[in-house]
């Protein structure tokens, strides 16, 4: 009985303290939204777009790689995430999954000249119940790598969450993975949390709900140290309002400036998805809200871009509004 309510009296004073935190913040994240981007900040052709599984499994066709060069036709998207998994939890991933890679990839490659075709791969972590040790896949999870580099793409974009900061496992796979690819002359490049918005910050997270909603800069850079291109997820942040998240994405984007190195490609995610949640307020979090906190940021480095995030649920809107305000 002692213990719990030590415990609960513990949770209490975390969960007032974050939200102090959270509260203190808003102010400055709201100035964060105002001002004027510099002229030059849009897309240096070093964009990217998370593609769904429809694209590998056969479910898509020829007409649809057409429409989709021509929506892209005019912007920067250099990049595409494919789904191509997800991954076993023991890290293998069964070929059945992609029988439609083999036709997909060289289409892609005549309709969109010049753009890169990575695989999409991802998997739940044994935090959030039955998942995946990472300690235990590394070994099938190169492999796996190695897998869909043989079957034709460009890279791998790896998506394995929830990542705490500080995960020497997941370096070590980074490592690996990335000597290959390397090796091979093709590109490894990964989803990432967001940055602290104040030190310290993702150990709220972990000892709230054992989920690191971020990393740490330090922890930003060592992964970004092992890669070659670097999509922060910065969207699902629980912003109530439009400015208040075009602050937010505009210190997030100034925090992943500052951590990962300029010879490291670094995107910055877009959310196209209007549903609502705890995470996500779909009338805050839009796309045009998240290009101007991007341009907010933007410091004219040569290797930076965005990330849309993803093509089955991206709008009308959502498109006209990346080539309008990133694109043009």
């Amino acid at each position: 009985m002692v213990f719990r309510r030590w415990a609960v009296r513990l949770v209490a004073t975390v969960l007032l303290t974050l939200l102090g935190v959270l509260l203190g913040l808003s102010g400055g994240f709201w100035a964060d939204s105002l001002g004027t981007p510099r002229a030059d900040a849009r897309s240096r052709g070093a964009d990217a777009v998370w593609l769904g599984h429809a694209w590998v499994d056969g479910r898509k066709g020829p007409a649809d790689v057409a429409a989709l060069a021509d929506r892209l036709r005019g912007g920067g998207v250099r990049d595409l995430y494919v789904h191509t998994g997800p991954l076993a939890l023991d890290g293998s991933l069964d070929p059945s999954l992609y029988p439609g890679a083999a036709w997909l990839l060289p289409a892609l490659h005549r309709a969109l000249p010049g753009v890169r075709v990575q695989a999409w791969l991802g998997q739940v972590l044994d935090d959030e119940g039955p998942g995946m040790d990472l300690a235990r896949a590394t070994d099938r999870i190169t492999k796996s790598c190695g897998q869909v580099l043989d079957a034709g793409f460009d890279g791998v974009h790896l998506d394995l969450e929830p990542l705490h900061s500080g995960d020497p496992h997941y370096l070590e796979l980074l490592s690996r993975v990335h000597t290959m690819t390397a090796d091979r002359g093709r590109l490894l490049s990964v989803s990432a949390p967001q940055t602290d918005p104040v030190p310290g910050a993702h150990l709220f997270g972990s000892l709230l709900a054992n989920h690191p909603k971020w990393w740490s800069s330090g922890y930003l850079t060592a992964v970004a140290d092992r890669v070659d291109q670097v999509a922060i997820m910065a969207y699902d942040t629980a912003m109530p309002t439009r400015s208040l998240f075009t602050g937010y994405t505009e210190e997030q984007t100034r925090l992943a400036l500052q951590a990962v190195p300029p010879s490291v490609d670094l995107l910055i995610g877009l959310p196209a998805y209007t549903e609502s949640n705890l995470d996500h307020h779909g009338s805050a979090e839009t796309v045009p809200a998240a290009i101007r906190g991007v341009r907010l940021a933007d410091s004219g480095r040569l290797k930076f871009g965005v990330a849309i995030y993803v093509d089955y649920t991206a709008t009308a809107a959502d498109w006209a509004a990346y080539h309008r305000d990133w694109a043009s």
